[in-house]
């Protein structure tokens, strides 16, 4: 998310090399990413580099994706549960031995994601460090998450019995469906008045939480957005 620095955007690209992920995608860089210096830090991943994908927005940089893993740096997160790369690393190698897409998603250098883009992902992810100074550079972060995730990858490769759970792709609805279900909800809750202005984006942040880890299906949100739909037709026709 809006890298400021061209030195961790070309560190990034290399980590992706080491660590052979095909694809890097900028939200909104604040650095051009074919800088010299950019360049020079990815040294043998400048192909990722050049390739990288430049998307306006969170959402849209992760609208095909089934699986969606957030790195939290801070300690202001709210009340959203927190796992650690030790956790998180079983839950994406299962995703991608059932071949779905996943996002690994990383903030800013100076101020990490927002409490409402971590709502974007299924997974919160905070690394181990001391309480005085917990803030990670960039690239050392992404080091760190990929290492983990490559770990896993090798322990499951070695034991040949990755998990036998429920494929991930009939439990995972996408973020951009979920994203306009619950916009349907808001703007639904306001017009009834459950919802004030002045609190509607907090309590719909506890709402979107709550259905994140609820881990609903596509046709599930297709279900709730159907009814909120229809309770919308309802209000708006019985209003004297």
């Amino acid at each position: 998310m809006e890298p400021a620095g061209p030195l961790n955007v070309g560190s990034v690209a290399r980590l992706c090399a080491n660590y052979d992920i095909k694809e890097l995608r900028l939200v909104s860089p604040r650095c051009d990413p074919s800088d010299s210096e950019a360049v020079r830090m990815a040294v043998h991943g400048d192909a990722v580099l050049s390739d990288a994908t430049i998307f306006p927005s969170l959402l849209e940089a992760v609208a095909d994706c089934q699986l969606i893993a957030a790195s939290c740096g801070r300690i202001d997160h709210g009340d959203m549960p927190l796992q650690s790369p030790e956790e998180l690393a079983p839950w994406v190698q299962r995703g991608r031995t059932q071949g779905l897409r996943t996002a690994l998603v990383f903030g800013r250098e100076d101020r990490g994601l927002s409490n409402e883009e971590l709502l974007v992902s299924q997974r919160i992810v905070q690394l181990h460090t001391g309480d005085l100074y917990p803030s990670l550079n960039l690239s050392h972060a992404v080091a760190v998450v990929l290492h983990e995730l490559e770990r896993e990858r090798r322990l499951q490769a070695k034991s040949g019995s990755p998990s036998q759970s429920a494929p991930l792709s009939e439990i995972q609805a996408s973020a951009t469906e979920l994203d306009d279900c619950l916009r349907d909800a808001e703007a639904l809750l306001l017009e009834v008045g459950f919802l004030l202005e002045h609190t509607a984006r907090a309590r719909m942040a506890k709402v979107k939480g709550l259905v994140q880890r609820a881990l609903i299906r596509s046709e599930e949100v297709a279900l709730f957005r159907g009814m909120v739909r229809q309770l919308r037709w309802a209000a708006r026709r019985n209003r004297p």
